[in-house]
């Protein structure tokens, strides 16, 4: 396995990505991060009622269906 696999930026590496991204976005950043922040919460809201309606499937008693009749038979004669 890779060593890279288990990188993480430090402080110095942390410092020139946001450099680097204040120079990218300039005055938008804030406009950015409010919509980065909105995206992730509507991912978590919508993650929320597939979770719900989930564990509400799982809870629901299964519906008893009658078991069938058989067939009725009439003789004339």
């Amino acid at each position: 396995m890779s060593m890279l696999a288990f990188w993480m930026p430090g402080p110095w590496e942390m410092a020139l990505i946001a450099i680097v991204a204040l120079l990218l976005f300039g005055r938008r950043l804030p406009e950015v991060g409010r919509s980065l922040g909105k995206g992730i919460v509507e991912f978590k809201k919508g993650l929320r009622e597939v979770q719900d309606e989930v564990t509400k499937a799982t809870e629901e008693p299964p519906t008893k269906t009658p078991p069938p009749q058989p067939p009725t038979t009439t003789t004339t004669n």
